[in-house]
């Protein structure tokens, strides 16, 4: 078995033509091949489910037959295991699949694996040598065919063949600083699988990440930060092409639970990473609000309203305004994408997140604990003061309780499964009604801003309504919570 290190980049058509001339490749003599690739699986995609690719490859005159363990990628970049031996097309012998669980796994479904999806494409090859590294680059270029359906292909793959990761990253800095090269993390396999299915783009929610115990505090952080790039870069596509506001949602999450992880871990983690990477994505992080805000304001505000009031002219008006505030802040987060900053950020965070050090040496369950004490006695520190809070403080408690939940669900692999499983659901409750409340509050701030000359309302009464009844309802959930049992 071999470990596949593999950073992979879109780029179009012209900038691929580019790229092939770029003076780091100019000496270097290239390869050409021509790449016929079959992908494999059992009529119910258990290979799929399992995050598992086989496939024939035809590469000149040869045959190989591929084994590929799929693990999750961020910022382009990709660490799968590999297993690959020449082979007959159509018949199939796992015996070079060293990992038993694996090969056992694929031998029980031999009689059941069917064709699926094709990749055909062109790939010219470098090998670079760069740093303290050998690079392989390869721009492919052709498509990939499923029931009669075709996606183009044309993206750069790196992959390392021997030293230091980061160099991969260096060697695509000298890259993007003459094209524009965006980190994909969607491999062939997975584009064909879409493709199989027909499947509609859909928002995507954040998986758990994979720590362990034997990890390090560092190496738990890298986990949890690829996770949460991945969760952004899963709802990248929908942000700039989909109307659904659970796009917008998603990767709201995405990076607020990014900025969570990188607080939560700054005490293990270089001063100089979280200075640089702590502030990074305030930017884009204050679009997605904006969009996000205008969509609640829509979805969830205004149409209870307009039940209750179907003649008022104002809700209409305001929902007209809303829709363009909307728009705007959905054209300001498309823009910031398009920048050539954005997959710079990207590749530059990935990098930073795979070669940084650690600055403390404790142990991960050891720094769990602190850190989900920590905020548990934030949290229940203002929960017992409820009744005397402002409409401030309040609002530091629904935070404090967002940051507790996050911290439970990066360590929930350390913890009591079924102590952890209720205490999270009183938390869901409870951030469901500070969450409503404070809807309320940012409906009144996004009237204001609708509707700043008008004067007193039929909407502006029966928002404050609502207000005092998500806050008479508050005390219940608190002490729901209160009484439920620790996880830690």
């Amino acid at each position: 078995m071999s470990t596949e290190i593999e950073l992979k980049l879109q780029l179009s058509p012209k900038a691929a033509s580019k790229l092939a001339k770029h003076p780091l490749l100019a000496n270097i003599a290239s390869q050409r091949q021509h790449l016929l690739n079959t992908y494999f699986d059992t009529p119910k995609l258990e290979l799929h489910e399992r995050r598992i690719a086989v496939r024939f490859r035809k590469k000149g005159w040869q045959w190989l037959c591929t084994v590929k363990s799929a693990e999750p990628a961020s910022g382009g970049l990709a660490m799968r295991s590999e297993w690959e031996t020449q082979a007959t097309p159509g018949t199939f012998d796992f015996s070079h699949v060293d990992n038993a669980e694996f090969r056992d796994f694929l031998e029980q479904r031999i009689a059941q694996l069917e064709p699926v999806f094709t990749t055909d494409f062109k790939r010219q090859i470098w090998h670079v040598p760069f740093g303290e590294s050998l690079i392989e680059l390869a721009i492919d270029r052709g498509h990939i065919e499923s029931r009669g359906r075709k996606s183009p292909i044309c993206e750069i793959e790196l992959e390392l063949l021997s030293g230091k990761v980061e160099d991969i990253f260096w060697l695509t800095r000298q890259l993007q600083g003459d094209h524009h090269l965006h980190p994909a993390i969607a491999s062939k396999a997975e584009r064909g699988y879409n493709l199989f299915l027909d499947a509609p783009l859909k928002p995507f929610k954040a998986r758990p990440a994979a720590i362990t115990t034997d990890m390090t505090p560092v190496e738990a952080f890298r986990c949890i930060a690829l996770n949460c790039l991945e969760h952004f870069q899963r709802n990248e596509q929908g942000l700039l092409t989909s109307k659904d506001p659970e796009f917008v949602h998603q990767a709201r999450v995405a990076l607020r639970r990014l900025r969570s992880a990188i607080k939560l871990f700054a005490p293990v983690l270089p001063p100089e990473f979280v200075t640089t990477y702590g502030k990074t994505w305030q930017t884009l992080g204050s679009a997605l609000g904006e969009a996000r805000n205008w969509d609640v304001f829509l979805e969830e505000t205004l149409p209870p309203f307009m039940a209750a009031f179907p003649n008022d002219k104002d809700g209409k008006r305001l929902r007209k305004i809303a829709q363009r505030k909307a728009q705007s802040a959905r054209k300001s987060i498309v823009g910031l994408l398009a920048t050539s900053e954005y997959p710079r950020l990207l590749l530059e965070f990935t990098a930073a997140v795979y070669t940084v050090g650690e600055a403390l040496p404790i142990p991960l369950k050891d720094f769990a604990r602190q850190q989900i004490s920590r905020h548990d006695r934030k949290a229940r520190k203002l929960a017992t003061r409820h009744a005397e809070l402002s409409p401030t403080k309040r609002h530091k408690m629904r935070i404090a309780f967002k940051k507790l939940r996050y911290t439970l669900e990066f360590f929930a692999p350390l913890l009591p499964p079924q102590r952890l499983k209720a205490y999270l659901a009183a938390i869901g409750h409870l951030q469901e009604q500070l969450g409503l409340i404070n809807d309320q509050m940012s409906a009144e701030s996004l009237l204001a801003e609708a509707m700043p000359k008008s004067q007193p309302k039929p909407i502006q009464g029966w928002i404050a309504g609502q207000h005092v009844l998500r806050i008479n309802g508050l005390p219940k959930v608190l002490c729901t919570w209160l009484v439920q049992q620790r996880p830690h």
